[in-house]
């Protein structure tokens, strides 16, 4: 059993052929209040996928964590930066220095 075919203006952006793209836009609400709509149903799509979800996992935690340390490290990076970085050059020619004593 086919489904019924949806008119153009009904579909999604990502569903639209590039032929249809025209008629796509032309059935668009570019209105204040269509604006604003549409940006509230992408919100709403966007909290309902990624932050209001019933089955949590470790996905949440893991990029909570991964955001500490990526801030630690960035309020820490003129610090970082400025010790004096021992490369394997500095190394070997302090050992030499030491051997040839």
């Amino acid at each position: 059993m086919a489904d019924r075919p949806v008119p153009v203006a009904e579909k999604r952006l990502m569903d639209v052929k590039l032929g249809e793209l025209g008629s796509w836009l032309g059935g668009r609400d570019f209105t204040p209040n269509g604006i604003i709509a549409s940006i509230r149903r992408g919100h709403d799509r966007y909290y309902n996928k990624y932050i209001n979800v019933k089955k949590g996992g470790i996905g949440g935690v893991a990029m909570l964590l991964a955001g500490y340390v990526a801030l630690s490290y960035l309020w820490e990076y003129d610090h970082i930066s400025k010790t004096p970085q021992r490369t394997f050059s500095s190394i070997y020619q302090c050992e030499k220095d030491i051997f040839q004593m």
